[in-house]
């Protein structure tokens, strides 16, 4: 991520050339974010743990993209990734981390405790594994020279409305996206000496490959309860989100909502 020439007017960080990867990256608010930092001139990795996805994705995207299968809970597959694409690209400046699954169970059901398994699992894949991708992104992001900000980095992670504003049946999902929430600060404070930055993004009701498989009224239902725009958030709006934090050097530390000003009810 180089620095444009010195404008007291625009002090955005350039991203054509820059090398990045996106976790979660073959589709939704991945793949969205793949293709815009493309568009931007950036160099992506698509890591994904469907590889047949990320290679399509990363067939459009063209000569510079590069796809890797991986799956953010296992270190070694995401090491070599993480290492494949900063190695391909001559360093990593960005990495935007957009893994993740969502269950929904009570506490008690009518059956008696919900099942251990089913939490461990979102919080390994949603909390741990995030903390999996940004250890090894800033590793790489620790060995590039640094620009005249002294910076050599920037880490988009990913949490949700829910670490908020957890809905009834959200326990497991709303417990790891607020773990991402709570990591954001202290990593970035962590990391501010090696100069790499940490934001997250926390969307609201996103218009996803999950979402999609809802019937249409109920789509429509969800998107008239945002206040404005009273609609579904498009992936590319997050998408362009974190390419303004990426370009914007000042923006550090910080959770981002991006939801239309929704504050989620009980259920």
């Amino acid at each position: 991520m180089s620095e444009q020439p010195s404008s007291a007017t625009d002090p955005r960080k350039d991203l054509s050339g820059a090398g990045a990867l996106v976790t979660g990256g073959a589709s939704g608010l991945g793949a969205a974010t793949a293709r815009a930092l493309a568009a931007r001139g950036a160099k992506v990795a698509v890591i994904d743990r469907d590889g047949d996805r990320a290679a399509e994705l990363a067939a459009e995207l063209g000569g510079v993209a590069r796809s890797f299968a991986a799956d953010v809970t296992d270190e070694a597959q995401l090491r070599a990734a993480v290492e494949g694409a900063a190695e391909a690209f001559g360093g990593l400046r960005v990495a935007v981390l957009c893994a993740g699954i969502g269950w929904a169970e009570r506490v008690i059901g009518r059956e008696g405790p919900a099942a251990l398994q089913p939490f461990q699992t979102v919080i390994g894949v949603n909390l741990v594994g995030t903390y999996n991708a940004l250890r090894l992104a800033a590793a790489a992001m620790a060995a590039n020279s640094p620009d005249a900000d002294g910076q050599r980095g920037v880490v988009v992670m990913t949490a949700s409305v829910a670490a908020f504003d957890g809905q009834i049946g959200q326990t497991a999902y709303a417990a790891s996206k607020g773990g991402v929430v709570a990591l954001t600060l202290p990593a970035a404070r962590d990391l501010a000496r090696v100069g790499v930055r940490v934001c997250t993004i926390a969307p609201g009701i996103f218009d996803t490959p999950l979402l999609a498989q809802l019937p249409e009224q109920v789509r429509q239902s969800l998107g008239a309860g945002v206040p404005f725009p009273a609609r579904l958030g498009q992936p590319a709006e997050y998408a362009l989100l974190a390419c303004q934090i990426a370009e914007n050097p000042y923006v550090n530390g910080e959770v981002v909502r991006l939801d239309g000003a929704l504050r989620m009810p009980p259920k």
